[in-house]
C-alpha cells in the first residue's frame, strides 16, 4: 500500500520522538560522572570499577579534612580527600537503572545501606538507611565537564615501573626536550586543577574492585 505524504510526515515525527526519547532515557540511566552533594560542601567522582559503581570525594569545599570519626582509629587522620562514599553500587536486579550498595558518611563514620538512582541526565538521587530505619536521602547536581577515563587495565599500567637507562653525558637541549617540558608542566598543573583522577586507582578503592 502506498502511503501519501501526511502519512510519511507523521512516521518520521513519531520516529523523531521516539528517537528522542530514548537517547534521553540512555542518558538518565548513566550515573558515573562528577557530582555536587545537596549542601554544596564536596563533589564525588562516580565510575564503574569492574562492573559496580564507586563514589569517591574529588573536592571539598573546606580543604584538609580528615576522617576523623571513623569507627576505625587507623583510619581517623586519613584525608578525606579520596575516600571512598559509594562503596561497591551493585545493578539492582529487576529494577530499572538503579544501583544499590553502601554509603559511607564521614561527618558521623557510620555506613548506610544506599541506592542510586538518575533522576535526569544532570540529578542522582540517593537514598540510604541505618538497618532499615532511620532512611533519608538527597539529590546531587552533575558538574558538567570531562571526567578522568577508568579502564581495567589502568591499575597494571600504574604499578609497573621502569628503570630509566643510565647517561654519562648530559643530553642536548632541543626542541622536542623543551616540548616534552612543557608537556610536564601542563600535566602538573593539571593533576593539581584534580588531585584525584581515576578513583578506581585509588587504594580503598583498588583493593576491594580489582
Amino acid at each position: 500500500m502506498l502511503h501519501c505524504p501526511r502519512d510519511i510526515t507523521r512516521t518520521a515525527i513519531f520516529f523523531g520522538m521516539f528517537s528522542a526519547l530514548t537517547t534521553a532515557s540512555a542518558l538518565a540511566a548513566d550515573p558515573t560522572g562528577d557530582w555536587r552533594v545537596a549542601d554544596g560542601v564536596a563533589h564525588i567522582r562516580v565510575a564503574e570499577c569492574n562492573g559496580n559503581m564507586w563514589g569517591a570525594v574529588i573536592w571539598e569545599k573546606d580543604p584538609g579534612g580528615v576522617d576523623a570519626h571513623n569507627p576505625d582509629a587507623s583510619k581517623r587522620s586519613r584525608p578525606t580527600l579520596g575516600i571512598p562514599i559509594l562503596i561497591n553500587m551493585k545493578k539492582k536486579p529487576g529494577v530499572v537503572d538503579q544501583w544499590e550498595g553502601e554509603v559511607y558518611n564521614a561527618n558521623d563514620g557510620k555506613t548506610y545501606s544506599s541506592t542510586i538512582k538518575p533522576i535526569d541526565s544532570d540529578k542522582l538521587e540517593i537514598k540510604g538507611c541505618v538497618l532499615g530505619f532511620l532512611c533519608g536521602g538527597e539529590t546531587w547536581t552533575r558538574i558538567p565537564g570531562p571526567v578522568p577515563p577508568t579502564s581495567a587495565n589502568s591499575l597494571a599500567k600504574a604499578t609497573k615501573t621502569t628503570v630509566p637507562p643510565k647517561t654519562t653525558v648530559p643530553p642536548k637541549t632541543t626542541g622536542a626536550d623543551q616540548a616534552a617540558k612543557m608537556g610536564q608542566k601542563q600535566t602538573a598543573a593539571a593533576a593539581a586543577a584534580d588531585p584525584v583522577g581515576d578513583i578506581c586507582l585509588l587504594p580503598d578503592i583498588a583493593r576491594f574492585s580489582h
